[in-house]
Formats: C-alpha cells, structure tokens, sequence
C-alpha cells in the first residue's frame, strides 16, 4: 500500500498510498500511572475514499463488574461519528468529532487510530532500518522500524488527512513516533504499529503511552457506509468519566 524502493529494490515505507480496500483490525494499548487499557476494533475501509466503519470492543472496568456496548465509529475526511459513545447520549444518536480541532487529530481520541492517517504518518518516515523478511498470517512481509515526524507527515499528506495530521503536530509533546511496518511483496501495508507519547492534562501533566497497531488483509473488500443525518446527530453533553 504505501510503496517505494531503493536502489536494490527493496520495498520502503513513505510511498503513494494505491490501495483500494481492505478488512481493518485495530489494537490500542494505553498505559498511565501503572493501569494499561487495551481497545480492539474490526472493520472496513476504503483509502480512496477516505471512508470507513470499526467496530470497537472496551475492557470491563478494572473491578470486571460492567460490560461495555460496542462502539461503532465512521471515519471520514475531516470527521469522526461515534455511536454508543458516552453516557448521556440517547441510543439513536451519533457523536460527531471534527478531527481537525482535535489536538491529537484523532490518532488516539478514537480509541483507534483512523486507517489513512495510520497510513500517511509513513510519509514522515525517517531513521528507517531494515530489519528483515518474515511472515504475517502465513504473508510472506518485510520488517521496517523507524521514526515518523509527524509535522513531516502533515505536510506529504494527502488533502484529506492534511489539516487532521496538523492539528497532531501541534499537540503533541513531540513530533517523533516510533513505528514498526510491515509491506509485503506487493508493496502493500500489512500491519503498522505506532507508538505515541503526550502529555495527559496539557503541558507538565503525566506522560501517557499509546500503543496503536493496524492491521490490513483482504485487499479489495467492500465498503459501505452511510454516515448519519443531522437529525441524528447527538449536540448536547456528553458525560465524563465513562463510556
């Protein structure tokens, strides 16, 4: 998916993202003050489109007393909606989040990082090693790990993940994200982890970690998603504290 090459013609991370579709699966570990919280999610998207549906499946709560419904995200250009998000919010209704006056640009606030943005913070790719051929759900792949700028990142990226990826480079504590990719023969993403670190509460607060991994396959699936009218649209507040 995201492929360039060398002088030897070895694969590289940073390229023109060309793929179509795929199936999504997404991991999002957050650790901070000694309690890690891991979100997983399973969908669909499309990267021509900039358009996608996760399904996301929360822990219980540390005490294992609660369960918690699904979430069910739509990822589009500039917007994220969110339905069986907070407490407060009635059934029937969707949160929608403008990524771009996120200060993270929705690549952790989700509770999973947005697929193309996954994608495009390769084209902030620096300090990449090569570190080896192995396999992926029986994929024959090749390992890179580096470093992605996020600013850098911003900048390469395509119009509609431009102004989201901004918004991040701006309220990070740093630009710097450490990633491990992983391209198999066609050039086509398979899974890349990112790890990001920011301030919990603004500047001087606590540091907390995010772990992110994507994972693709079943390149060319269908997608479909309609995202929701006005009058289904949630405006009033959401409570704090829950899920």
């Amino acid at each position: 998916m995201l492929a360039g090459a060398d002088g030897r013609g070895e694969t590289q991370p940073g390229g023109r993202a060309v793929a179509g579709s795929a199936e999504v699966r997404t991991s999002m570990e957050t650790a901070a003050g000694g309690t890690r919280v891991t979100i997983t999610g399973r969908g669909t998207y499309d990267f021509r489109k900039q358009l996608g549906q996760l399904t996301l499946v929360l822990p219980k709560d540390a005490a294992g007393e609660e369960e918690h419904r699904p979430i069910t995200e739509l990822f589009t250009s500039g917007a994220l909606y969110m339905k069986n998000r907070g407490a407060g919010v009635p059934d029937n209704k969707w949160v929608r989040v403008d990524t771009t006056a996120l200060e993270d640009g929705n690549l952790v606030t989700g509770g999973a990082t947005d697929p193309m943005a996954a994608a495009e913070l390769l084209r902030g790719a620096r300090e990449v090693t090569y570190v080896g051929r192995s396999e992926l759900a029986g994929v024959p792949v090749r390992h890179y790990r580096g470093t992605a700028d996020i600013g850098r990142a911003a900048r390469a990226a395509s119009p509609g993940s431009r102004e989201a990826l901004a918004a991040a480079a701006r309220g990070f504590r740093t630009n710097a994200v450490p990633f491990d990719v992983y391209l198999d023969e066609a050039g086509r993403l398979r899974k890349v982890r990112h790890r990001f670190s920011f301030a919990n509460g603004g500047k001087g607060g606590s540091t907390v970690q995010v772990v992110s991994t994507t994972l693709l396959s079943g390149f060319g699936a269908p997608v479909t998603v309609r995202l929701p009218d006005d009058r289904d649209i949630y405006t009033g507040k959401i409570q704090q504290g829950r899920r």
